[in-house]
């Protein structure tokens, strides 16, 4: 018996052995590799990313912004900014974008067939980390994109260090061009949306978003030696061929994302009533582009609804209100998933100029920037547009009133961008909200979100406390007085 035994033993491990010696080579499939080439990944993160919060800016950017107003499930418009609803939580967007940029970035520093992906993504590693911080201020950033070899919970990092740290924003932006400077091999970038892998152009990018962030710190932090050295080498972006934009379809999957949803969630947003007279005021045509005359108007009308309504207690009739344009469900080929353009630029510089922070013509640099944002948006420019109540020295208003008001109204759905902008300058005056769930306050910064509470509680409440309990009134860094 004890023969048998030992025999049956041997042979049960000599078979054990056959079967496990090659387990992980046999149980590996060749078709699903445990690697993204970084060229689909590159294409992933631009595409994901521009989809997501040009989805975003509609359905809640716009609303902080007071672009649209919101009919229904409109708690977000009413600043109830810890309750989203049909958006308002672009955390994991960012997240999980910085997340996959970061596994581009480390291929291309351990492979050397890779090494052209890593301007770029040290490049979009600014990008989004900017606009992260920008809507929540201190956020995990250092310690947040390491993978297996990191924290899963890692700590809160102060704006200031985020933007002026190494590593951080512009010291990224400048290892990204410095990093496409000294790149001298012949294989191309591939996956690149943007710019069709344009090296050049992205060092444009990257000049183009160091004087958008210098600006925004700029009253932080003395910015105007930089500022004029980026304006004087004339390296960024100027011409509207030159957008870091990518184009939406007209067909799905990739069209605008609220051409594919339900009628009723588009038909949900109409004209602000901040937008009407803004747009009314300088007889501005972009109106007929971005809405459409409301149902009941016997004469092609536009009429926007007061921001933040109690939809509980209000009845509002759908025809009495402009929708948005047939470029945002009809057409959205129209449409493009925009990062950063020309106009913004000239925006910036404007703003620069007048403040001082630049030698340059402020009013030439606006008047370029109105009618590259006219062009932007495919609606022709009026003869008198800029001599009249859209001048830039127009009567009643100032020269900053009016470079982040035209700002404010091209940015329609990019994002945040247009409440940043109102956050920092107080430019355009928004109207008071309806029924506002946040005592009238106009809110300064986006809430952390509630799943930060649940995963990252220790790091979660020491953030939450430096922000007056995670207070959407507590300013980040840059707007600080």
């Amino acid at each position: 018996m004890k023969n048998r035994l030992y025999i049956l033993s041997f042979f049960t491990l000599l078979l054990m052995t056959s079967c496990t010696k090659d387990f992980e080579d046999i149980n590996t499939n060749p078709n699903a590799p445990n690697t993204v080439q970084p060229s689909l990944l590159l294409r992933q993160v631009i595409y994901d990313f521009g989809e997501q919060m040009s989805y975003e800016g509609f359905v809640a950017g716009d609303l902080l912004a007071q672009h649209r107003t919101a009919l229904d499930f409109n708690l977000f418009d009413r600043h109830a900014l810890k309750s989203p609803q049909l958006g308002g939580n672009p955390w994991p967007i960012f997240y999980t974008n910085l997340r996959d940029n970061e596994i581009i970035l480390t291929q291309s520093k351990t492979t050397s067939t890779f090494k052209v992906y890593e301007g770029p993504a040290l490049i979009l590693k600014a990008y989004m980390a900017a606009g992260l911080t920008d809507l929540f201020g201190d956020v995990p950033y250092f310690e947040a994109f390491n993978g297996i070899e990191g924290t899963v919970t890692p700590s809160y990092d102060s704006q200031e260090s985020i933007y002026l740290n190494e590593n951080g924003i512009l010291d990224n932006l400048d290892k990204g061009i410095e990093a496409i400077t000294n790149y001298d091999l012949a294989i191309p970038l591939e996956g690149d949306i943007l710019f069709n892998g344009d090296l050049d152009a992205w060092v444009k990018f990257a000049n183009s978003l160091k004087l958008k962030y210098l600006l925004r710190i700029s009253d932080q932090v003395d910015v105007s030696t930089e500022l004029q050295t980026i304006y004087n080498e004339d390296n960024y972006i100027s011409a509207t061929a030159e957008n870091a934009i990518f184009n939406f379809t007209n067909t799905d999957p990739n069209s605008f994302r609220l051409a594919q949803l339900r009628i009723g969630d588009f038909n949900n947003f109409v004209l602000s009533e901040t937008m009407e007279n803004i747009l009314i005021d300088l007889n501005d045509d972009r109106i007929s582009t971005f809405f459409k005359p409301f149902e009941n108007s016997s004469s092609n009308q536009f009429n926007g609804l007061i921001n933040g309504i109690d939809a509980s207690s209000t009845s509002i009739a759908l025809a009495d209100y402009s929708l948005a344009g047939s470029a945002f469900r009809e057409d959205t080929s129209v449409l493009d998933a925009n990062f950063i353009t020309s106009w913004e630029v000239h925006f910036i510089l404007a703003e620069a100029a007048l403040k001082g922070l630049i030698s340059a013509n402020a009013q030439e640099l606006y008047e370029t920037g109105v009618a590259q944002a006219f062009e932007y948006w495919q609606t022709d420019l009026p003869a008198t547009y800029l001599t009249t109540n859209a001048a830039y020295n127009a009567p009643g208003t100032t020269p900053l009133q009016q470079i982040i008001t035209q700002k404010w109204i091209a940015n329609l759905i990019n994002g945040y961008e247009g409440w940043v902008e109102y956050r920092r300058t107080g430019f355009p005056e928004f109207n008071a909200i309806s029924a506002s769930l946040n005592n009238g306050l106009i809110p300064v910064r986006m809430p952390y979100p509630a799943e930060e509470e649940a995963l990252n509680a220790e790091n979660y409440n020491q953030a939450a406390s430096a922000t007056n309990g995670n207070d959407i009134n507590f300013p980040v860094w840059w707007d600080e007085n």
